[in-house]
């Protein structure tokens, strides 16, 4: 009898096959706060962090950019005004609650983004097709993050780019702080900003179980990416990989 594959949920070990399910059903429950949310738990740095990722990533003019787990499209809107009207931006996540908070961001700002719900570790774009590839606050909840990375290089077009912007390993001498942060205070704030703390406890929880700058590193290089670097952002809370294809 075959003996069902089992992966990480925050803390909880689950079916792999019952993990897109429950990550989905987090992101149902917060996509209507969660650009409040994000400004309120990062003071604002996402926003930052974002910035700096679409203003390092050598985008331009008429290039043409794929954005995975792009939620609410903060990092769409920025790489659409890098591309211009003579380039393209695709903006594509996994959860439809997630994906129409950012098709009708795109919408209001009348920016030309077209919005795609579909799988990371199942792109329905073809080979060679972007310059660019980028996954903020993502790749953590993907199950087979390996099979995810492999399709992001399938598609990008030989020396295109990898982003991916994530939550890290902080810096030791902050952990102590961070830990009280994150699974004292976090779940506070989402219980009385979003009614809902179960979930903010899930994504303080993910942020840990997510491998470390190094292993992501190596993860990027194993999966075929020719050139992998990374750079630490805020004592690590946050770290941007860039991944080249050869």
């Amino acid at each position: 009898m075959t003996q069902n594959k089992t992966t990480h949920f925050g803390y909880q070990t689950v079916a792999e096959t019952e993990k897109a399910r429950k990550v989905g059903e987090v992101f149902h429950s917060v996509a209507s706060k969660y650009d409040l949310m994000n400004d309120v738990m990062s003071a604002g740095l996402h926003r930052l962090w974002k910035r700096y990722t679409v203003d390092t990533s050598g985008v331009r003019s008429g290039q043409r950019v794929l954005d995975i787990a792009g939620g609410s499209g903060d990092l769409s809107r920025l790489f659409a005004r890098k591309v211009g009207a003579s380039g393209q931006v695709v903006l594509t996540d996994i959860n439809a609650s997630m994906l129409g908070v950012g098709r009708d961001r795109m919408l209001d700002e009348g920016l030309p983004v077209p919005a795609t719900q579909c799988d990371a570790e199942k792109l329905p774009f073809p080979d060679n097709n972007f310059d660019c590839v980028s996954v903020a606050f993502g790749l953590r909840n993907m199950t087979h993050k390996e099979l995810a990375l492999k399709e992001m290089l399938r598609v990008l077009k030989p020396g295109g780019k990898l982003l991916v912007l994530e939550f890290s390993q902080v810096w030791k001498p902050l952990q102590p702080a961070y830990d009280t942060y994150s699974f004292k205070l976090l779940p506070l704030m989402g219980k009385l900003l979003a009614q809902d703390a179960d979930s903010y406890r899930y994504l303080a929880e993910s942020i840990r179980m997510h491998p470390d700058q190094e292993t992501l590193r190596q993860m990027m290089l194993d999966a075929g990416f020719g050139k992998v670097d990374y750079h630490n952002l805020t004592g690590g809370v946050v770290a941007l990989h860039k991944g080249w294809k050869f």
